[in-house]
């Protein structure tokens, strides 16, 4: 486990092992993204769309096809509308 300690301006150094695990390097972009259990995630936003498959998977969630995305994306713009 590795720590830090955050400015009286909110700024933290990330640990350099983190930095490294992540492939963080100076002006590397970085988001922050509390789930469902309150826990925070921190994502690097510099890797490849295909580096992110199954980090949203939920145990127990029905899988769903493209046109069923699609669908529920349309019926969710007409309620919103």
């Amino acid at each position: 486990m590795f720590s830090t300690t955050v400015t009286d301006t909110g700024q933290i150094t990330l640990p350099e092992e983190i930095r490294q695990h992540l492939k963080l390097v100076g002006g590397s972009r970085i988001e922050f993204v509390i789930d469902e259990d309150g826990e925070v995630k921190i994502f690097p936003l510099n890797v490849a769309v295909e580096d992110l498959s199954g980090i949203l998977y939920r145990p127990g969630t029905q899988r769903v096809s493209f046109e069923e995305m699609e669908t529920a994306i349309s019926e969710a713009v007409d309620d919103w509308n």
